[in-house]
């Protein structure tokens, strides 16, 4: 039964539609999708990332060129990839993504940040020409592998945690906006508590503190050598005390000497006087 004619063309172009749809996909999987589990894939290989969000203008006037600049992966040797920063925050944070969209290059774990412009011959010639070779690449530092920026991986996914449980009280429970406010408030000063007792009990084991014991009295008979300066001090005392006994003594025995003979002067001068008188 053949068809009518007014229908022929519909029904073209939707066999045209459906014969696109499985094309128009699998030229979208040349774009590979990193995620905070699949990350350290970057660091084996040559790769051309995106850090882009779904809302931005800028990054959906490149998706196109990305794309099609995807399709040129497999004759340059590179793996082409993106990330959705509000759906993985905490590479955001690993690679301190402070504007969208922001690409990197990566050559086996090198990361070079590409400020060029953003068309498919460009991103082609930048990597088939080796134009990243003159570009400085991150310092250790700044890796994505380093404490430091594994540190602002894991407060990036933090704050992303803590936007969602506000969102759960808010929307889910029911709270207003201050009660999940004073949640927050109460285990934050949970935590900073916490947090400080374990630092007390770290430090104690680790260095703990001395406690001074009282000193025994030294014996006469055993002195240390540190007392030894203390026993010559009391030794020179006790010297001075007998040098200034024998000179009072001294001072006694010629004061007792000299009372007899003041005496007999008196008395022999006592009756002269008398008869000088008379």
């Amino acid at each position: 039964m053949a068809l009518p004619g007014g229908l022929i063309v519909p029904v073209a172009v939707l066999v045209l539609l459906l014969w696109g749809a499985p094309w128009t996909d699998g030229r979208r999987s040349d774009v590979r999708i990193i995620t905070d589990e699949s990350w350290k894939e970057l660091l084996e290989g040559e790769w051309m990332i995106e850090f882009y969000a779904p809302w931005c203008p800028a990054c959906q006037n490149l998706q196109p060129e990305w794309e099609s600049f995807a399709e040129w992966g497999e004759d340059l040797e590179i793996n082409v990839a993106k990330v959705d920063v509000t759906q993985q925050p905490g590479l955001s944070g690993r690679f301190i993504i402070t504007a969208l969209p922001t690409i990197y290059h990566c050559k086996d774990g090198e990361f070079r940040r590409y400020q060029g412009p953003r068309t498919k011959k460009d991103f082609i010639n930048f990597v088939s020409e080796k134009e990243w070779k003159s570009i400085e690449p991150v310092s250790s530092w700044f890796r994505p592998g380093s404490v430091l920026m594994s540190s602002m991986s894991a407060l990036f996914q933090l704050s992303m945690w803590i936007r969602t449980c506000h969102n759960y009280f808010i929307e889910d429970i029911g709270l207003p906006v201050w009660g999940s406010y004073i949640v927050f408030a109460l285990a934050t000063l949970l935590s900073g508590l916490l947090l400080g007792l374990c630092m007390i009990f770290v430090a104690d084991f680790l260095c703990p503190s001395k406690r001074r014991r009282p000193q025994p009295y030294p014996s006469k008979k055993l002195l240390p050598e540190s007392s030894q300066p203390l026993k010559k001090v009391e030794e020179d005392q006790e010297a001075d005390e007998e040098d200034l006994s024998e000179e009072e003594a001294e001072r006694k025995e010629g004061a007792n000497k000299d009372f007899p003979q003041n005496a007999v002067r008196q008395r022999a001068v006592g009756p002269s006087l008398a008869a000088e008188k008379s």
